[in-house]
């Protein structure tokens, strides 16, 4: 009979198996099969089975025609999650007045671990922004939300992003250490970060810091997505500045108490 510490290990081990197959799913209505949740885990067709029967029996998956997507369970819980839900609610109507007022994407991104992770997404007709999704992450460093987030946030985490891996998103996106420290110096005077071409080819992104209150701890960014050059793109920094400036009052009103992540 396995002892209660071994019992425990095959718990933990069956756990972190199913969360990998959870990992798999990049978009809300994407549909995987077992064979290839199983292929691209690197987990046995049998045990990934199995697991998928427990996640649907608990509520993270669900069947459709021609394999499993994500269940309600996981929405379900999204949604009490309070520091990223409580910013989203109070920060939306801002994100839809930028949208209305430059006629571009406008995004929200907290931070989330060494990456932002998009909370809200408000899309024009006129421009598809395919690289970015709500649920979705970034890398810090080639991106106009993550340069604006890491512009205010600690030194040391700051220090451990560009110790890190600087990855080359597009030819253009920025690896070296000292350039991006260079940039962040100016993202902190102007409070506008950019980034053009970095993220994604033929995009530019303007993105401003929001606080949780005027001299509180950074909480997150805004940011305008457009498919233009430098000097087009610096015409929309005074309206993301702006609606940045007047978030960041809100979320500091008395009778709106925000819950900041700060790793």
């Amino acid at each position: 009979m396995p002892r209660p510490a071994e019992q425990d290990a095959g718990s933990a081990s069956s756990l972190s198996r199913g969360l990998a197959l959870l990992d798999l799913y990049t978009s809300p209505d994407q549909v995987l099969s077992i064979s290839e949740m199983a292929r691209r885990s690197g987990i046995p067709k049998s045990t990934a089975h199995r697991l998928v029967l427990d996640l649907i029996e608990w509520g993270a998956l669900e069947r459709r025609t021609g394999g499993m997507a994500l269940g309600v369970r996981l929405f379900e819980l999204g949604s009490l999650v309070p520091s990223s839900n409580t910013f989203r609610e109070l920060a939306l109507p801002f994100a839809h007045n930028l949208n209305e007022v430059t006629k571009l994407t406008s995004n929200l991104a907290i931070r989330e671990g060494n990456e932002i992770l998009y909370i809200e997404k408000i899309t024009t007709r006129t421009l598809k922004v395919p690289h970015s999704r709500v649920g979705g992450r970034a890398r810090m460093h080639a991106t106009a939300l993550g340069k604006a987030i890491l512009a205010f946030s600690d030194p040391e985490f700051v220090d451990s992003v560009l110790s890190g891996e600087l990855s080359q998103q597009t030819p253009r996106t920025i690896t070296d250490p000292d350039a991006l420290r260079r940039e962040l110096e100016i993202v902190r005077a102007e409070r506008v970060a950019y980034d053009v071409e970095e993220s994604r080819l033929g995009l530019f992104c303007v993105s401003a810091p929001v606080f949780a209150g005027p001299g509180g701890a950074i909480a997150g960014a805004i940011s305008v997505t457009g498919a233009t050059e430098l000097a087009i793109a610096k015409r929309y920094a005074p309206a993301v500045l702006a609606t940045a400036m007047a978030l960041t009052s809100a979320l500091g009103s008395p009778k709106r108490p925000l819950r900041v992540r700060t790793a």
